[in-house]
């Protein structure tokens, strides 16, 4: 089942700081927003559910030390991937 990726603007501040500061992790992050609209699970992903502040939220890799914090929402009758926050693993968590 194909899911409708949305961004809050908290999300879009982040990758707008993270693409100024890598350009180079554009394709990458491509890749990731496509495979995550396709199947959040898949193991290349490395998907997992977030605790403490974050619970309820999900997290996955987007790279090498990129991570990508986004919660699964219902949007116009259908389940979509809210974008949270994306970063470093020490940025995000």
């Amino acid at each position: 089942m194909m899911r409708v990726l949305l961004q809050s603007s908290a999300f879009v501040r982040a990758a707008r700081r993270l693409m100024k500061k890598h350009p180079e992790a554009g394709p990458t992050l491509e890749a990731t927003f496509v495979a995550l609209m396709e199947d959040a699970f898949q193991a290349a992903l490395k998907t997992h559910k977030l605790k403490g502040e974050l619970a309820g939220s999900w997290a996955c890799s987007a790279g090498h030390d990129l991570r990508l914090i986004f919660e699964f929402v219902q949007h116009e009758g259908a389940e979509a991937i809210l974008l949270q926050n994306i970063g470093t693993h020490d940025e995000v968590y």
